[in-house]
């Protein structure tokens, strides 16, 4: 094969760095994608002003169109729709996980997979309740069936946009909406039949908090103090108690002459009489109320206002979300959004240690307190999803649905005629939602999850590098020197597995933009057309159903669902080899090597 040249040395040594950035996560994954291209850029392997060029790649722009229109269609109430006639299913734990799986995975193939995902959460936790059995019986299926459903066309996941860019550069025509579908939708049905017939039974029945009437015990958390005359608290600010100690406390409510404050603000003034409901730890709150002269009634509602009156919900973090990766202490949740966060719970069990030094990852369930008129707002705001209440439908909800349904329609219309691309229908499609006033303007930024545009930014030229400087040939040929008696179907078959074992630990869409320079790589060592290669790597980079890590619909599901780390491999890799035995056949028939 020949010694390295000094552009493939540094792609080596630059993908070899960011595989293990990536997979031990001392970094996010964006800020690693970042690293890697300027590592490439500052050495010269790609000119510098060609650095930036990924992030206006047509699967760039269309993936972010995909997210706005996802967003759309949520807050126009299609899925609330959906979710509110799924709800009269019967108990019977086959039936709800078959009819939840195909209606996730069909919302999956037009729309974002978490999103879809995170809004049929609730509807399958109130199943699992009223049906008796522990939602992690639901809940993996769901994530897993919102995989299967990305498989099924273009925009059901970003690895479908970032091959179908690989395929115009090596052939000069991308593949269309519904090229997928052939070989997407057989897999999908033959791993729905599965998970709906059996695969469910695999899955570990864990007992999780959201199995519990109450994700948390409330009284463990809120106590009451009561504000004597002569109390050094009578005058001071709400605020002025909250920081007596370095630990994370918070006043949830005032009960005052029989009226309630839930969520007071920071410059409440208290007065004496009042009953404060606090957030603390022991040791905080005894320091609390010694140095303010307090006296402690006891826990929340045995003398002041009643668990149902403060405003509680409990929410999962959505990947997207502004407190991931930050602590309840240094987020200034009362002041920007008028909500206290009172607990975190974490892979079925409340997160231990003070809760000031979590830092919150998404998958966590968190504890939240607001007034409950401004409920909706607070999940917006913060991008979590509500584990427990019946969807309320927006208004005008028939109108929006309809008109949000015709301008995504047109889209895909267009975008399936090829009479426009991708990109720019889609585009249109996300613009026309905010003209006809389904989405607004500042939710269509707020829709966008950011992280993924930079990696896809960034690791595009990063790919591109890989392809260009011959880096993509030489692991070609490595896999080929493996397979190279046996017949070229093999070569099919090792590039999925590989790609599947490298999504488990990766970000699918990083996975996609290495494999896919060896999939043509491997097809110019061959002789043989690059589509049957590049359709392997879009179904392995979505098939990553080992681990909670290797999609965000897996993490998403992991805190809910009580699963431990080790529990996904018992679906996911029977579920994998399904993948296998369906898509290669398939694969050969419809793009022949």
């Amino acid at each position: 094969m020949g010694d390295l040249t000094f552009d493939q040395g540094v792609v080596f040594a630059v993908l070899g760095i960011a595989l293990v950035l990536f997979i031990r996560g001392p970094f996010r994954y964006d800020a690693v994608a970042l690293l890697a291209l300027f590592a490439v850029t500052v050495t010269g392997v790609i000119p510098a002003g060609e650095a930036f060029a990924g992030f206006g790649h047509p699967a760039v722009i269309t993936v972010a169109a995909v997210l706005v229109i996802s967003a759309a269609l949520q807050e126009a109430g299609l899925v609330d729709l959906l979710a509110s006639g799924l709800a009269r299913l019967g108990t019977r734990i086959a039936i709800n996980v078959f009819v939840l799986s195909v209606v996730v995975a069909v919302l999956s193939a037009f729309m974002n997979n978490v999103g879809a995902l995170a809004l049929m959460m609730p509807v399958a936790i109130r199943m699992a309740t009223r049906g008796g059995f522990p939602p992690s019986v639901l809940l993996m299926p769901l994530a897993f069936a919102s995989l299967l459903g990305g498989l099924t066309t273009l925009i059901g996941t970003p690895p479908n946009i970032i091959i179908a860019g690989f395929r115009e550069s090596e052939t000069g025509d991308p593949f269309r909406m519904f090229d997928f579908a052939p070989v997407g939708a057989t897999v999908a049905v033959a791993g729905l039949a599965f998970i709906g017939l059996a695969g469910w039974r695999l899955v570990p029945r864990r007992v999780s908090t959201a199995s519990e009437k109450d994700i948390f015990e409330i009284d463990r958390y809120l106590s009451e103090v009561t504000v004597p005359s002569g109390s050094r608290a009578d005058g001071a600010l709400i605020r002025d108690i909250e920081s007596v100690e370095e630990s994370y406390t918070v006043i949830a409510g005032i009960l005052r002459a029989g009226h309630q404050f839930v969520a007071p603000p920071a410059f409440e003034v208290v007065r004496a009489g009042d009953v404060l409901s606090i957030e603390a730890d022991p040791d905080t709150l005894r320091e609390i109320i010694r140095k303010f002269g307090l006296e402690f009634t006891g826990s929340v509602g045995d003398a002041g206002i009643s668990p149902e009156q403060l405003g509680l919900m409990d929410a999962v973090i959505l990947p997207r979300s502004p407190l991931v990766g930050r602590t309840p202490h240094g987020i200034a949740l009362r002041t920007s959004y008028g909500v206290n966060l009172l607990a975190v719970a974490r892979t079925g069990a409340p997160a231990a240690g003070r809760l000031s030094g979590i830092r919150l990852v998404a998958g966590d369930i968190v504890l939240l307190q607001a007034p409950r008129s401004s409920w909706a707002e607070v999940l917006r705001a913060l991008a979590c999803a509500p584990l427990r209440g019946e969807p309320e439908l927006p208004e005008q909800t028939g109108r929006r649905v309809l008109v949000a349904s015709l301008i995504f329609g047109t889209a895909l219309v267009l975008t399936a005629t090829g009479l426009l691309a991708a990109q720019v229908s889609l585009s249109a499609a996300a613009l026309g939602m905010v003209f006809a006033r389904v989405i607004r303007p500042v939710e269509v930024y707020e829709s966008i999850d950011w992280p993924i545009i930079v990696l896809l930014g960034a690791m595009l030229p990063v790919g591109t590098a890989f392809e260009t400087s011959g880096s993509a040939t030489r692991v070609a040929d490595a896999i080929l020197s493996v397979s190279r008696d046996l017949p070229d179907v093999y070569s099919v078959i090792v590039l999925m597995v590989v790609t599947m074992l490298l999504s488990n630990v990766l970000n699918n869409a990083a996975a996609a933009v290495l494999m896919a320079p060896i999939g043509i790589g491997l097809a110019h060592e061959l002789g043989v057309s690059a589509d049957p290669l590049l359709m392997a790597v879009a179904i392995g980079a979505s098939s990553p159903f080992l681990t909670p890590i290797g999609h965000q619909s897996n993490t998403l599901v992991f805190g809910p669902g009580g699963y431990r780390f080790g529990d996904y491999w018992r679906l996911g890799l029977p579920l994998q080899l399904i993948v296998i035995a369906v898509a290669v056949p398939m694969l050969l028939i419809v793009w022949p090597l």
